[in-house]
């Protein structure tokens, strides 16, 4: 485990000598890891830092309220709606690598034209182990890892957290006293709901997957999972009404996990499983069934892209 009372010290100076007198921009998206880089960043660089939260139209439902409350101490924060560019940008994209590859350079692309703005020479970015031995190790692109365009136009990309896990990372922001909202948030991927709709990724697949998520959340919340999740994975037919319908297949899942790099799905209790399919099935009129998924990881991944 991580010692916190040397780590952070020596994290903040690592940012102070990097950056120098240099201005940056931390890509911040609410999660802990980009929050947990932000207050080092921030603490380090003060006013030179301007973090830039970016509404992809891919996050989590009242994730952007929730971004300008927590981090409205930071006066210089900044929120981009950036939702029909990233749409735009994933129309008819259907491979997972591509759609990393794609979001990746459009963060970017957001980040440049916000570094611009604040004279910006250096990114920070959340990033953590995991990220980089997955990345690495082919199991798949992280949007801030392998998914960064070639050409980048910053001085440098500083990573403060690069080499810790993911609960070390929660160590790091109990000690920097970060609201517990973000200190013990489950995990969300970089690319958000992208990844957790298969296929193309549309305004009508996006909504269905944010939604259910939602349900997932409040509904297994008692059961304190690692990661839980819902995901639009294909259609199926179903019955509304009197009607036969054509819908989408929305899984659910919810894993135990100590670091992400292996998982074990949940035992559920059917109860529980029925009250979720009846929310979501109920809540979204173009959903004509939800299944549990019941595999660990590996084989599988956590996420579905």
């Amino acid at each position: 485990m991580v010692n916190t009372d040397t780590f952070v010290p020596d994290a903040v100076e690592e940012i102070e000598t990097e950056i120098g007198d240099e201005n940056a921009v931390i890509a911040l998206s609410g999660g802990v890891d980009s929050s947990v880089a932000a207050a080092l960043a921030y603490e380090a660089i003060g006013d030179q830092l301007t973090p830039v939260y970016v509404d992809t139209g891919l996050m989590r439902k009242g994730e952007t309220a929730q971004i300008r409350e927590t981090f409205s101490y930071m006066d210089s924060l900044r929120v981009v709606d950036a939702k029909d560019r990233f749409l735009e940008a994933l129309s008819g994209v259907t491979d997972p690598e591509e759609k990393r590859s794609v979001i990746g350079e459009q963060f970017i692309r957001e980040f440049e034209r916000e570094a611009k703005d604040a004279d910006a020479d250096f990114l920070v970015q959340g990033t953590i182990y995991p990220d980089r031995i997955e990345s690495e190790g082919g199991i798949k692109s992280h949007h801030n890892v392998g998914g960064l365009p070639d050409v980048v136009d910053f001085d440098g990309i500083v990573e403060p957290v690069r080499d810790l896990y993911k609960d070390e990372v929660r160590e790091v922001a109990r000690e920097l006293d970060l609201d517990e909202l973000v200190a013990e948030r489950m995990p969300f991927p970089g690319p958000g709901l992208a990844i957790r709709v298969i296929g193309e990724v549309t305004a009508e697949k996006l909504e269905i997957a944010r939604e259910s998520c939602h349900v997932v959340e409040e509904e297994l919340e008692e059961y304190e999972p690692w990661q839980a999740l819902a995901a639009v994975v294909g259609k199926a037919t179903g019955v509304k009404g009197d009607n036969r319908v054509h819908g989408w297949i929305v899984s659910v899942r919810s894993v135990e996990s100590r670091d992400g790099m292996t998982a074990r799905a949940q035992e559920i209790d059917w109860e529980t499983l029925q009250r979720i399919q009846s929310r979501i099935t109920g809540e979204n009129e173009n959903v004509a069934r939800v299944v549990y998924d019941v595999t660990h990881k590996p084989p599988a991944t956590i996420e579905y892209e």
